[in-house]
């Protein structure tokens, strides 16, 4: 008597799904790092370009550095860049939040002439363990501090605190 055996057996279909299972388990973790690695470096990019923008828009305006991340943002509607609206930088990260984090800028106090002398932006991880660990901040020096367990103290432009490490 010949047995007919097309397909496979229940134990076959389970040993392939538990080598499904396991290979998954060993590639998640891996994905789940590799995604915090780029909202990072995705981060300090953004910080760079936003020391850019404030610069390029200091010397455009001769005002000072820029009263807020969205007087860097793009025009509404297209128009021509003015103090207001200097399409420095482009519209999400104006926004204040980009790939996973969360941009906070802070100008400083105007000077007599209405000048903006300094400025202080932070970014922090919106979810902090999954979209990002480290907390990175920069002010108008232009150096990018980074700080792993709490938000950089960058606030007025000044010297952030000794905990704050600055990136290589």
């Amino acid at each position: 008597m010949k047995k007919d055996s097309r397909g496979f057996s229940l134990i076959e279909l389970l040993i392939v799904v538990a080598i499904i299972l396991i290979i998954a388990a060993i590639a998640i973790p891996n994905l789940l790092r590799s995604r915090i690695a780029a909202n990072q470096a995705s981060a300090v990019g953004s910080l760079r370009t936003i020391n850019t923008a404030d610069v390029t828009y200091s010397t455009t305006y001769n005002k000072g550095y820029s009263p807020s991340l969205q007087a860097l943002g793009p025009v509404a509607g297209g128009g021509a860049p003015t103090a207001t609206n200097a399409d420095l930088i482009d519209s999400v990260l104006a926004s204040g939040t980009k790939s996973g984090y969360t941009f906070t800028y802070t100008p400083g106090a105007a000077d007599a002439n209405g000048n903006i002398n300094t400025y202080g932006v932070k970014a922090d991880p919106t979810t902090p363990g999954t979209s990002g660990q480290n907390h990175y901040g920069s002010d108008q020096s232009g150096v990018i501090r980074y700080n792993t367990s709490a938000a950089v103290s960058i606030t007025d432009g000044s010297t952030p605190d000794t905990t704050d490490s600055p990136l290589q």
